[in-house]
């Protein structure tokens, strides 16, 4: 099975979102992430979806994609030639479950992983993550002394470097 990621340009209209999220439940397609946001000109928006499968699978969803009205143009952001990232807030107790461990300080492990402390005060932190997914995890993973409170995560959004395959509607 492989992981896919589908940078789709549609109308920005309403249902346009359902529409393609019922493509995926009606044929037992699944959505491992999905994002959506209105592009630099405001008649159109990208959503960002996550998926897997089999090559043959895969290969089906792009099409049937394709097909609905609303939407103008279906890319596979490939990871040799794409930008995609993921942003994560997460919340975290300030106290620390156990010092079984000797452990770098808070904010370093934090600005190692190029994140930031976006709010605290004396029984919680707030920190913002941005990265891949597997960037994301492995911060997760460095938590273990620390209780998470609250978690969110984006899903992936992302473009495709160059502008070889950039789309220019009038």
């Amino acid at each position: 099975m492989r992981r896919q990621v589908l940078s789709i340009l549609v109308e920005n209209e309403s249902g346009v979102l359902s529409h393609i999220s019922g493509l995926f439940s009606r044929r037992g397609y699944n959505i491992d992430s999905i994002s959506a946001g209105v592009t630099a000109d405001p008649r159109f928006t990208r959503i960002t979806i996550v998926t897997s499968g089999d090559e043959l699978l895969l290969e089906q969803i792009k099409k049937q994609v394709a097909k609905l009205e609303d939407v103008i143009d279906v890319k596979i952001l490939h990871n040799s030639s794409s930008v995609v990232y993921e942003l994560m807030l997460v919340k975290i107790a300030a106290e620390r479950k156990s010092s079984r461990t000797p452990m770098v300080s808070f904010k370093e492990l934090v600005d190692s992983f190029n994140g930031k402390i976006v709010n605290q005060n004396r029984d919680c932190f707030v920190v913002r993550i941005v990265g891949n997914t597997d960037k994301l995890d492995d911060f997760i993973a460095m938590l273990d002394d620390y209780e998470i409170l609250e978690l969110a995560r984006t899903g992936l959004t992302g473009l495709s470097r160059g502008v070889e395959d950039v789309l220019f509607i009038d």
